[in-house]
This record gives C-alpha cells, sequence and structure tokens, in this order.
C-alpha cells in the first residue's frame, strides 16, 4: 500500500509542527504550508523530509498554488489538517477592523480556503480526511477572545456542514478542540493565568503540542473510518460536555 499524502497548513510551529513530525515518523509523505517562520520550515523539512510551501491561507491563490505544489511532486492528497491559526486578545470594543479581518481571514477563511482546495481532488478519488483545529473557546467563547473565539466557532460549523456535503463521496471531516496547549500562541499567559488554568483542569496540568498531533492523526487514520462531523476536545477535562 502507497503511503498516504498529507499536507498541514501552519505547520513550521506549535500544534501543525508536532503533527508534522508525527505523520512523517509514521512514514507519511507530508507537506506543510507556513507564512513567517521561515528558518523554522527550513529546520523542520530537514529533520523529516516534509515538504515546505510558503503560503498565506488567507489568500486563496496562494492556497491554491500549494495545493498544485503538492499534487504536482506527490500525485494526490489523502489528509489535509487545518492548523493554521492566530490569535488576538482585547475587548471586543476595543477590537479594530484590522483585527477581525486578520484573525477571520487566517482562521476560519483559511480553513475554508484549504477544505474548497482538497475537495475536488479527493471527491475525484472517492475519499480522503480532514481535520480542522479549533479551540475550547470555540466551544464555550472566551472573556477578552472574542475574534478568535468566533472565528474558531466557525470552523467547527464549518466542518459539521462539510461532513455531511461530502460524506457521500468517502470523505471524512473532524475537528480537533484543543484547551490550554504549550504552544507559541499562548507564550504570553503570565505564570499566574497559567497556574490558574491548569487549576480549572481536572487532569492538572497544560496539554502538549504532541498530544494533540495524536489526537489529529487518529481521526485521519483508519481507526477512525467511521466517525465523521465530530469535535474532539483535547482539554485535560477544562471543558466537559
Amino acid at each position: 500500500m502507497s503511503r498516504r499524502v498529507i499536507w498541514i497548513t501552519g505547520g513550521s510551529s506549535g500544534i501543525g509542527k508536532a503533527a508534522v513530525r508525527k505523520f512523517a515518523g509514521a512514514g507519511d509523505r507530508v507537506a506543510f504550508t507556513f507564512l513567517h517562520s521561515e528558518a523554522a520550515a527550513r529546520a523542520l523539512e530537514s529533520e523529516t523530509g516534509a515538504f515546505a510551501i510558503r503560503a498565506d491561507v488567507s489568500d486563496s491563490a496562494q492556497v491554491n498554488r500549494a495545493r498544485d505544489a503538492i499534487l504536482s511532486r506527490f500525485g494526490r492528497i489523502d489528509v489535509l489538517v487545518c492548523a493554521a491559526g492566530v490569535a488576538g486578545k482585547g475587548l471586543l470594543m476595543d477590537q479594530t477592523d484590522e483585527a477581525y479581518d486578520r484573525i477571520m481571514n487566517t482562521n476560519l477563511f483559511g480553513t475554508f480556503a484549504a477544505i474548497r482546495a482538497v475537495l475536488p481532488c479527493m471527491i475525484e478519488r472517492r475519499g480522503g480526511s480532514i481535520v480542522t483545529v479549533s479551540s475550547m473557546w470555540g466551544e464555550t467563547g472566551g472573556a477578552c477572545e472574542a475574534l478568535y473565539s468566533a472565528s474558531k466557532a466557525g470552523i467547527i460549523g464549518l466542518t459539521r456542514a462539510v461532513a455531511k456535503e461530502v460524506g457521500s463521496a468517502g470523505i471524512r471531516v473532524n475537528c480537533i478542540s484543543p484547551g490550554v496547549i504549550d504552544t507559541p500562541m499562548n507564550a504570553d499567559l503570565s505564570p499566574e493565568d497559567v497556574d490558574s488554568l491548569v487549576e480549572e483542569t481536572p487532569l492538572g496540568r497544560i496539554g502538549m503540542a504532541e498530544e494533540v498531533a495524536e489526537a489529529i492523526c487518529f481521526l485521519a487514520g483508519e481507526g477512525a473510518g467511521f466517525i465523521t462531523g465530530q469535535v474532539l476536545p483535547v482539554n485535560g477535562g477544562i471543558v466537559i460536555g
């Protein structure tokens, strides 16, 4: 059986980087897109043998060019992981139009654009798996993170709708909803904030990017063959139900 081809957006850091390592370590052929972290992307490319492509997911033309480059090199795309994302904190009344565009265009539009880009080739092959990355704030809402929460809630709705739309073509679409994870996105949390979140988490710690990558690989794999349209929390119990 030929090795799967995996495309991971936002693959140069955080959860995306952990997923690149996990899939590559399992013997899959991995391509990942990145935007700003050129040095980190090239180092990961060298480490894992993955194919790194610079692309801004908020620009559909760049997303389509990345897809074409992956198809040109590998001939197909079996799994898409939408891990590209940005955060933003602050009171809603202080948020600018520019902040709205940056967060929504990267998180929600970027997920939409990547899914739209891969569907034709997956439908043609009558199979594929898509894993999106939301957040616990997409499920519950987070104070001072209204735009981020809205973008991540949109990803959940998009995931469920597309799962219904393409299930008959043998394509599964699922979502990971991480809790507080030790990634660069959360590096600005103060020690006091981290301690408070740890206290709220039944497992008594924050999560690791590698643990989220494990869940992503599960949803992308054959063991999840009868799972679609679902949201899998990876949050240590901080959100239950």
